[in-house]
């Protein structure tokens, strides 16, 4: 999704415009009637040094069109532009967008392809959101291409300088990045909608449509068939386009036939069965069975694995795939902050869940993993969310909440958070407490929990990630032996 330029957010605020210094003391006459112009400002170099121009270059966080980034993209590399030498697979849709990519990017890497993926936002560091072969490319390598983004933005020859928002400039230097290292495989998360996103600057070889819900409301529309008119957007005439989400909007399935895209849906091209110890997912031509529940955890992954199987069984005739690369890859699969049990005494749970839909499956997630005496819920989230929905629906297993500021002006108060859980009439015997940081927040949690209580950090990517920033932490009751 578009994303704030601090860490992990989801949707950057707008910037704001930086206002004059008041005027100081006049300076000599010489100095005012030097001819010599001012030293320009050295270059960024680090990717630090980039990713802060980015975020003094645009004045808003969203600038809905290609158009100008198209420009850009189409004077990188001395007019070439940036050309992918392999299939490329696009991802959209409203949750399990993450989750279906690094169960592709998995598959292809254990079937032996050299592996290129994009997602958004990252957890900790920026250089997440690049891969080549499960690897964070290194910083120097992106910083490069922001170079080469920055030459084609301000233009040669006479061009127009053009505008681009930081999710948009760092687009253009990940893939440059990525289609650099002559990846086999590409794979992009779209970041929000995706008719109008700059991932769909290129031609997907096929297209994945995940789940659909309603996210982002104030650019993709009010309700399912407008928001999935905009994630159709990926979609390519006479490509295969799969659609997991079970009941997908209308308007996704009428612009499929109206673009002539070969669409291969949840329930009638493939379906998924399975029981407590295994799963079995049939396609058009090919069937798996016995198959290891994925490394993922969630009754939703199983969803999002079908989906990237689909997929695979599009690309088979290009990138042929073993059935073994299929278990080891879904067996072998990492994607942090995605329903991530952390052992310990209080168990943690860490989930990117940031919208009533995705709570929702949280949730149920929860209620299916057994006993727990009581659960402490560390929130914190962005405050044009739909938050209300969220703390309810999350309610009935939390007893203890310990709400958490975020950074940036999107973020909602931790007061403000309390404010709307108490305007819910939360159920008797119930608690909640503010605090200033996420790490604060799960100290806290931490402090009042039983060894056998279960804590859950969620809300917004920047809440988890606030948490695994100085690595997974492993817990232990305050009474217990650390």
């Amino acid at each position: 999704m578009h994303d704030n330029p601090a860490r992990g957010s989801a949707l950057c605020a707008p910037l704001s415009l930086v206002s004059p210094s008041p005027p100081g003391p006049l300076p000599p006459n010489n100095a005012m009637t030097d001819p010599r112009p001012p030293a320009p400002a050295a270059p960024p170099q680090s990717l630090d040094q980039w990713l802060a121009h980015c975020e003094r270059l645009h004045p808003k966080s969203i600038e809905m069109g290609l158009d100008r980034v198209r420009t850009v993209m189409l004077r990188m590399n001395g007019g070439r532009g940036i050309v992918p030498p392999c299939p490329l697979i696009t991802v959209a849709g409203t949750n399990g967008k993450g989750s279906t990519c690094a169960m592709l990017e998995s598959i292809y890497r254990h079937a032996g392809y050299r592996t290129a993926l994009y997602t958004s936002p990252h957890l900790v560091r920026f250089e997440e959101r690049a891969q080549v072969r499960g690897e964070p490319v290194e910083a120097e390598a992106l910083a490069a291409a922001f170079a080469e983004v920055e030459r084609a933005r301000l233009g040669e020859g006479g061009q127009a300088e053009v505008s681009l928002s930081y999710f948009e400039f760092s687009t253009l230097a990940i893939v440059q990045t990525l289609v650099a290292a002559q990846p086999e495989v590409l794979v992009l998360e779209i970041g929000m909608g995706g008719r109008l996103d700059a991932v769909n600057l290129w031609d997907a070889d096929c297209a994945i449509i995940t789940s659909i819900d309603l996210d982002h409301m104030e650019f993709l529309g009010p309700d399912r068939e407008t928001i999935g008119l905009e994630k159709a957007g990926v979609m390519r005439s006479g490509r295969p386009v799969v659609v997991s989400d079970p009941l997908p909007p209308t308007s996704v399935l009428e612009r499929a036939h109206t673009l002539g895209a070969e669409v291969r849906r949840i329930g009638v091209d493939f379906q998924f069965t399975g029981d407590r110890q295994q799963w079995n997912w049939s396609g058009r031509s090919k069937r798996y069975s016995g198959l290891a529940y994925p490394a993922l955890r969630g009754a939703n992954q199983l969803q999002n694995a079908a989906g990237a199987l689909a997929a695979i069984e599009a690309l088979h005739p290009r990138l042929p795939v073993t059935a073994q690369a299929v278990r080891n890859g879904l067996a072998l699969v990492q994607w942090p902050g995605r329903f991530q049990i952390v052992p310990g005494q209080p168990v943690l749970v860490l989930d990117v869940a940031h919208n009533p839909h995705s709570v929702a499956a949280l949730v149920q997630n929860l209620d299916a993993q057994g006993y727990f005496p009581r659960t402490h819920a560390v929130f914190g989230a962005m405050a044009d969310k739909d938050l209300a929905p969220m703390l309810e629906r999350a309610g009935a297993l939390v007893e203890h909440w310990y709400f958490t500021d975020l950074p940036g002006a999107r973020a909602a108060k931790a007061a403000d958070l309390l404010a709307r859980w108490q305007a819910l009439a939360p159920r008797p015997g119930s608690s909640a407490s503010t605090h200033a940081d996420a790490l604060a927040a799960l100290a806290a949690a931490r402090a009042a929990a039983d060894p056998a209580d279960r804590i859950v950090v969620f809300g917004s990517f920047l809440t988890v990630g606030a948490v695994l920033e100085h690595g997974v932490p492993r817990l232990a009751a305050p009474h217990l032996p650390t």
